[in-house]
């Protein structure tokens, strides 16, 4: 991938199972982030292809996919409520012509259960601030996955800092992989994780692509 400025990351050649849950190992910046956007078809790569599920052609793959937990594309406010980013959600997601009322307890749990499972679910009226790590994150894919994607690529497990709230995160992420097709990303091994395989990645950073460059003038 290469953008306005340079490189960004690769080359990657990367082979990733159908099902289950695969977390990419790499450092976290921007070379990552490109990386897994390029994953759910939201960037295209320069040079080399991708193909997701069969298919190569971007239009395709976007349509079966969906990003969660990265800034800049589903980065919320803080100071809005659940209820309004949920409801902000069902309307997006319906037709033009239907009235979608404001989001209600069972809006709720019919969006957040399968994401939060057993964990308690953020109440309506809270505010994003409000939120543990843990919680904003699944709520953030909570909301990314009400198409029912058959790809769902989510930023990063470090977003969550507490190691028994990220233990809880990848859980959940593991029980979504029964039936979908889960990636993410960390910056470190996550030890014993049954259900998930993880994959080191070597992501050249732009400042070490550059200097490559340089060199080879």
């Amino acid at each position: 991938m290469r953008g306005p400025w340079g490189p960004v990351y690769g080359p990657v050649d990367l082979d990733i199972a159908e099902g289950g849950v695969t977390v990419l190992i790499c450092p976290p910046g921007t070379a990552r982030t490109a990386l897994l956007m390029t994953l759910a078809s939201r960037m295209r790569p320069v040079e080399g292809s991708l193909t997701v599920f069969g298919m190569t052609n971007a239009r395709e793959s976007f349509a079966v996919s969906a990003l969660a937990g990265i800034e800049d594309i589903d980065s919320v406010p803080e100071s809005v409520t659940v209820r309004d980013l949920l409801t902000e959600k069902l309307r997006w997601n319906a037709s033009w012509y239907k009235l979608i009322w404001r989001a209600d307890d069972t809006d709720l749990r019919r969006v957040c259960e399968p994401v939060f499972g057993d964990l308690p679910l953020p109440h309506l009226d809270a505010f994003v601030d409000q939120l543990t790590e843990l919680d904003e994150t699944l709520l953030r894919v909570a909301l990314a996955n009400t198409t029912d994607p058959r790809l769902l690529v989510v930023g990063s497990l470090d977003a969550v800092a507490v190691d028994g709230d990220r233990a809880l995160l990848l859980d959940r992420l593991i029980e979504l992989g029964a039936s979908q097709t889960v990636i993410t990303s960390a910056a470190n091994p996550q030890g014993e994780a049954p259900g998930c395989t993880q994959i080191p990645v070597a992501i050249t950073e732009p400042a070490e692509l550059a200097g490559q460059q340089k060199g080879a003038r």
